[in-house]
Order: C-alpha cells, then sequence, then structure tokens
C-alpha cells in the first residue's frame, strides 16, 4: 500500500469552549453531522471532530473550503471505540478526481489532553 495523504490538526479546546459559548446552535450545526450529534457532547469530543476533519482534508490535499465542507465527513467510533471517517459519494468523486483511485484506505488516531485536541489521519492506496 502507498501513501495517498497524510493530515495533522491540533485543537485548542478552550477555543471551542469559547466558540461554544456565543454560538453552540449554529457551531455544532457547521461542524457537526446529524450521525455525530448527540444529547451530551463535551468540548472535547467536538474538539476532535473538529481536528479529524481538518485532518482528513489536509490529508486530501484540499482542505476545507469550496468543495469540501465538514458536513461532508463524519467521525464515528466503531464498536471497541476505535474513531473512523466516513465519507460521502461526493468525497469518493473527488478522490477518484485528484488520484484516480476507486480503492482505498482511511486511517485516524484521535487523541486529547487537556487544552488540546490532536488528530491523524493516513489515506492509503488499496
Amino acid at each position: 500500500m502507498s501513501v495517498i495523504g497524510i493530515g495533522i490538526d491540533v485543537v485548542n479546546i478552550k477555543r471551542i469552549k469559547n466558540i461554544l459559548k456565543k454560538n453552540k446552535k449554529n457551531f455544532l450545526k457547521k461542524i457537526l453531522n446529524e450521525k455525530e450529534l448527540k444529547k451530551n457532547i463535551s468540548e472535547a469530543f467536538i474538539s476532535k471532530r473538529f481536528a479529524a476533519k481538518e485532518a482528513f482534508s489536509k490529508a486530501l490535499g484540499i482542505g476545507i473550503g469550496k468543495n469540501l465542507s465538514f458536513k461532508d465527513i463524519t467521525i464515528l467510533n466503531d464498536k471497541n471505540g476505535k474513531p473512523k471517517i466516513l465519507i460521502n459519494n461526493k468525497i469518493k468523486k473527488i478522490i477518484f478526481k485528484l488520484y484516480k483511485l476507486k480503492k482505498f484506505t482511511i486511517h485516524l488516531s484521535l487523541t486529547d489532553d487537556y487544552p488540546f485536541a490532536i488528530a491523524n489521519v493516513l489515506i492509503l492506496k488499496g
């Protein structure tokens, strides 16, 4: 397997906490999709999702912007708690256009140690 892209992002949880104090509903609506929203989510949880989506966009080499939004990327945990990235057809088309790939693997690692949350993403061919 060859590496297609790698991305890393660090988020200050205090910054996210301040944003949530000012405009929680709109921020969550912009960053998380319905599968990620839960009743009681912490600032660390939100910060890790934000970092993961930024790291994924960096691994793609396009960043969050006109072609890719936070809501195009879903971060969930498997039954053992391991985080995983789910992507929609729009992103699959972007990957095909950029790298001519139909098969690829995405690895995600998340961690937090207050006041920081960090995400690392690796995209592999195959």
